[in-house]
């Protein structure tokens, strides 16, 4: 062959190898970005400078990312959020395997520069850009990072469930409306989720896999192991990611520091009790609110999740056994509330098994589990703060909670209803019985009878003119005690449609 066939050739053979190339590097670098092996992110709206900087020395982003993090602590304590969060995102994007950039980052955001509004839709824009920073982004380029997923955790166990922040209120139903879009307007149904049979059903698995990055599954076997959990309260999203750290833990136990495991384990033994003091959501369609009330179902579990807290973290086991016995002291007294009366029984001895030392008066040292009954504790438990000689806060705390158990009734909680009269009962009872003495003395400051007391509470809510509760609850609860209707008023659009309430009947005996 001559030189210039094979010149030819040759460059031919050049040109497949190169378009080869070409093509294997496509695949190559759609590989990399899947994994999230890219360590090359490309700035976004950086000056010209950092932008050319970087591409030209390739290899020594890490020293860019280093001058910038120094640039961003100097901004932070300048208190210059704004500028700071611009300087962190340009850090995340040179060093995108950089942990604590994604941890710091949305901590500030939302915890400095949310706060730094007034109005709380624009705080909760920056919260929600926090925790979006972290589970959308951070764990994408570092889905094992078991740092990241406590960071997450923590946020909604903290920013959102607890009370700090003044606009907690605000994020909670912020929450709840974006929870709605998974889960609907009812309670969540998991299995839904999981098996999806209507077009709308897989829209909803969508929303929740694609823009909340959670799997039906794992949310499954978290509301077997901890559960059943309220999905649309921030609780159980503390609890899905701090358990989903954990697993990923289990999976790369040389990548985990000790601390990151007892941070997520707190954040799950934590949020549970959270969960058990208001981890159930109740719909009032007369107010269109919601109230959280305790969650009686997961008693068990929350109390087991201490005593493994208590061995996982032998140094804490004093903190961790107050945390406990205030559990058990609750759970008692919520479950007696709610006319669970063998449950609050079984949970009341057992808090004299554990703690049997513990007084559970302040300032009765005899008043130990093993001397005082489950009654005379709950009784105490609803007057700590009314005086048993003080007639007229005794009668004021009685119809408070009479008609509290009227607003339960028409709500459907029948258990609450009837334990929120035993108690009313008990507190009238014992109060008599305090004052004793001669039937001039009883006629003085005694209080009416248990019948009379609670019809004072009913024509109170029931009284039009007086209007404590709106035309719609007067008429349901009506319905439920089946007393006569009452006329709705002029300007009343339709009857109300008290018969379509969940309340079940009750009587007045």
């Amino acid at each position: 062959m001559t030189a210039r066939p094979k010149k030819i050739l040759l460059l031919l053979l050049a040109l497949l190898m190169l378009l080869g190339t070409t093509f294997m590097q496509r695949r190559l670098n759609h590989d990399r970005e899947t994994l999230g092996l890219t360590r090359v992110t490309p700035l976004q709206n950086a000056p010209p400078l950092l932008a050319f900087t970087t591409v030209a020395l390739g290899g020594f982003r890490g020293l860019i990312a280093n001058f910038l993090w120094i640039r961003a602590t100097e901004l932070q304590d300048e208190d210059k959020f704004f500028e700071m969060a611009q300087l962190s995102d340009w850090i995340t994007k040179l060093e995108p395997h950089f942990s604590a950039v994604w941890v710091f980052q949305a901590w500030n955001m939302s915890y400095n520069i949310s706060v730094k509004f007034k109005d709380y839709p624009d705080r909760w824009r920056w919260v929600q850009r926090g925790i979006e920073l972290l589970r959308d982004e951070g764990l994408k380029y570092n889905p094992n990072d078991v740092q990241l997923y406590r960071e997450l955790a923590w946020h909604f166990q903290h920013k959102l469930g607890a009370n700090l922040d003044d606009a907690n209120v605000y994020y909670k139903n912020e929450w709840l409306k974006e929870m709605s879009e998974v889960f609907g307007k009812g309670e969540p149904q998991l299995d839904l989720l999981l098996h999806p049979q209507t077009p709308e059903e897989f829209q909803r698995l969508e929303i929740l896999t694609n823009r909340f990055k959670m799997d039906p599954a794992f949310m499954v076997r978290v509301n077997e192991t901890y559960g059943p959990l309220e999905w649309r309260l921030p609780e159980a999203h503390a609890i899905y990611w701090a358990a989903l750290g954990l697993e990923k833990a289990r999976q790369h136990p040389t990548k985990v520091k000790k601390e990151d495991l007892i941070q997520l384990r707190r954040v799950i033994y934590q949020s549970m009790q959270l969960s058990f003091q208001r981890g159930r959501l109740l719909a009032d369609p007369f107010t269109k609110t919601f109230d959280t009330l305790p969650n009686l179902d997961i008693v068990q579990k929350v109390s087991d999740a201490y005593e493994q807290a208590m061995i996982d973290e032998p140094n804490m086991r004093s903190n961790i056994e107050t945390a406990h016995r205030n559990l058990l002291i609750n759970a008692a007294y919520f479950l007696y509330e709610n006319d669970r009366i063998p449950e609050a029984l079984k949970w009341y001895r057992y808090l004299g098994q554990k703690y049997p030392d513990k007084p559970l008066i302040t300032g009765q040292p005899d008043s130990l589990p093993g001397k005082i009954t489950l009654e005379e504790f709950a009784l105490n438990r609803i007057t700590e703060d009314v005086s048993e000689t003080s007639r007229d806060r005794v009668r004021a705390a009685i119809l408070g909670q009479t008609i509290t158990s009227y607003r339960e009734l028409i709500l459907g909680n029948k258990q609450r209803y009837e334990g929120l009269r035993h108690l009313a009962r008990i507190l009238r009872a014992t109060y008599m019985k305090k004052i004793g003495g001669s039937q001039g003395r009883i006629d003085a400051i005694g209080l009416p009878s248990d019948q009379e007391m609670e019809k004072e509470a009913l024509q109170a809510v029931l009284d039009p003119e007086k209007a404590l509760w709106p035309y719609e609850m007067r008429a349901a609860l009506r319905a439920a005690l089946n007393l006569p209707p009452e006329p709705p008023p002029a300007d009343h659009p339709e009857t109300p449609p008290a018969a379509t309430t969940n309340a079940p009947a009750a009587s007045q005996k």
